[in-house]
């Protein structure tokens, strides 16, 4: 009996595309919800980074003070060290390990024996699915300065074992290069999909046009990347500011923290440890504000440069 109804108050309130492919929408509502529940509704507690926080007066009953924290965040003088260290580490990652996944896709896009390229393939995207945890042990046991791999085979040649984790100038490529072993074989999963792609009569007429193997890569495979490696290198620029905590805290210590210290690492000792909640929403919020900025800008440079961009 109300049925009528029901159905005319969804007609006047829904769009008619919605009523017409509502099982589409249906699909995507697990996915809204879970963004809306764990990405929208926290931001409510985004405000704290203006006041006083006391949990004793909660969130609205907490002191307004303006920019206080982000003007003794400025002040700070950690501020440039920790720019510079989360900076470098990130432009460090974009120009080595950015074009690795590429490379490694056109390379086995080149590989005809399909066993080979198979087994290849699996091989490399295994260590994506190590955790940090075990991934930064590995680093560690290998780069011991006792019992360690290099440092054996150092000894091989009667040199002096190198104390990796130690160093501060060394903890930058220890990062970088060991994401590259983790990653890039699962980073080129995309790369390699779009290559899958290409009509292969593209190839067929380069050869009839007598062009050679490197130059079929030039001129076929190279341009077919080049729109979705652009769309990664926005997502790369934009996400420039989030070095990853918890790899990065587990390589850490007293004797590396000149170069290890970032953003992310130092948001925890303020937040959790210290428990200055405000000065860190503070700089998580600066943060933020920083990578949205740096998304927009890269993507208007793409779009203008390409006619490739996110929007």
């Amino acid at each position: 009996m109300t049925s009528g109804p029901v159905r005319s108050f969804l007609s006047a309130v829904l769009p008619r595309s919605v009523r017409k492919n509502w099982d589409i929408y249906l699909l995507v509502l697990p996915v809204v919800i879970y963004f809306v529940l764990i990405k929208y509704l926290p931001m409510y507690g985004i405000q704290i980074a203006f006041k006083d926080f006391s949990a004793a007066k909660g969130i609205w009953g907490s002191n307004w003070v303006g920019m206080k924290h982000f003007i003794r965040f400025f002040n700070n003088y950690q501020f440039w060290t920790l720019i510079k260290n989360t900076v470098g580490i990130s432009l460090f990652q974009i120009t080595v390990a950015f074009p690795l996944p590429i490379f490694f896709a056109l390379l086995v896009n080149e590989v005809q024996n399909k066993w080979f390229k198979k087994n290849v393939q699996s091989i490399t995207f295994m260590p994506h699915f190590l955790s940090t945890v075990v991934l930064v042990g590995m680093v560690i046991a290998l780069l011991s300065p006792s019992t360690g791999l290099v440092n054996n085979i150092l000894g091989l040649f009667d040199l002096e074992p190198i104390y990796f984790m130690t160093e501060p100038g060394m903890f930058k490529s220890i990062y970088v290069f060991s994401d590259i072993w983790q990653n890039m074989g699962f980073n080129s999963i995309l790369y390699i999909a779009v290559l899958s792609g290409i009509d292969r009569h593209l190839y067929e007429a380069a050869m009839i046009d007598g062009a050679s193997k490197m130059q079929r890569l030039i001129h076929v495979s190279i341009p077919a990347l080049i729109p979705t490696a652009i769309i990664m290198l926005i997502f790369q620029f934009g996400s420039i500011m989030d070095i990853g905590f918890e790899k990065v805290f587990l390589m850490q210590n007293e004797l590396n923290r000149p170069t290890s210290s970032v953003i992310s690492t130092y948001v925890y000792e303020m937040g959790l440890l210290g428990s200055q909640y405000s000065f860190s929403a503070a700089v998580g919020m600066f943060n933020s504000v920083i990578n949205f900025i740096l998304i927009i800008i890269v993507n208007y440079i793409a779009k203008k440069a390409s006619g490739t961009s996110l929007w």
